[in-house]
């Protein structure tokens, strides 16, 4: 039997009418005939007396039609919450963010979920890249949006959706570099405590081939911490100067480097190749999307 079938008994059970339940059903009266014959066939019961015009549901019928009302009804509350998860409205969604992409993104985040979700249970852990590489292959977060220069190319990992935005180095305004004119060296930035948060492989081998060896984060950086808010708070306080994305902190002061610095970080939606995407996760696409592009 099919859900069709179960459909097609109870409406004719409460119409008590072959021609009008073909017609709400958008069928033919013989192939609603055929149906409920293929049903009874198969339940080896009749299931309605055919009385006149008028079709009457037999002693078996009405407990056929209990049972009926009750695997439809189910089956159209797994469709609505199928509906309701596509459309963010119920459901969990995990979300693990690297350190720059937290930065922008989370506050965002919670707070588009809050007012255009607020049926949707969002979950979001920060930590360093490998640590949240893990735990999308353990399943414990749906999906990663990390800096794909600090992620180590696999086949099982899937990164979509790149946006670059921009690496620089950071004061508070009014810090003593910023008052230098013709641009400042890595030896004068050195001069005061360097904040970062980890930074990739990439990163370290950029900073060297632009300032030299003494510019590897290992040797130079003196604060390191994964959350970018806290550094940038440092820096806003402090003659710290801080290695992010531009957009973590647009209200200190961007060093002009002698050379230039010209370094990007790209960002990326990761997910486990191969694998089914949670249904809530094109929310974060399209705000991911929209937040990384004005960055």
């Amino acid at each position: 039997m099919t859900l069709v079938q179960l459909r097609h008994l109870l409406s004719l059970a409460r119409t008590g009418s072959f021609s009008r339940s073909a017609a709400e059903s958008f069928l033919t009266q013989p192939a609603l005939s055929r149906s409920i014959r293929a049903l009874e066939d198969e339940l080896g019961q009749a299931l309605f007396d055919r009385v006149g015009r008028r079709s009457e549901v037999t002693p078996f019928g009405r407990e056929v039609v209990e049972y009926a009302r009750g695997i439809v009804g189910a089956a159209d509350d797994l469709r609505e919450s199928g509906a309701k998860t596509a459309r963010g409205e119920r459901g969990t969604l995990r979300i693990g963010l690297g350190s720059g992409p937290g930065a922008l993104l989370m506050t965002p985040l919670l707070m588009h979920m809050a007012t255009r979700h607020p049926r949707l249970r969002l979950e979001i852990s920060r930590g360093r890249t490998d640590l949240l590489e893990r735990s999308l292959r353990e399943r414990s977060v749906d999906a990663l949006v990390v800096d794909a220069r600090s992620l180590v190319p696999a086949p099982d990992l899937r990164a979509t959706q790149s946006h670059e935005t921009r690496g620089s180095f950071l004061c508070r305004r009014g810090h003593p570099l910023a008052r230098k004119r013709g641009g400042v060296t890595f030896a004068q930035v050195r001069e005061y405590p360097i904040a970062s948060t980890p930074l990739s492989d990439e990163v370290a081998r950029v900073l060297v081939e632009r300032y030299g060896p003494e510019a590897h984060p290992a040797s130079c950086v003196t604060l390191r911490c994964e959350e970018i808010p806290s550094l940038v708070e440092l820096t806003r306080n402090t003659d710290t100067v801080l290695i992010a994305i531009r957009a973590a902190g647009t209200d200190l002061h961007e060093l002009a480097m002698r050379p230039a610095l010209d370094l990007t970080a790209r960002f990326a939606i990761v997910t486990l190749a191969g694998r089914s995407e949670a249904p809530a996760l094109p929310i974060v696409r399209r705000l991911v999307n929209e937040i990384l592009q004005d960055a």
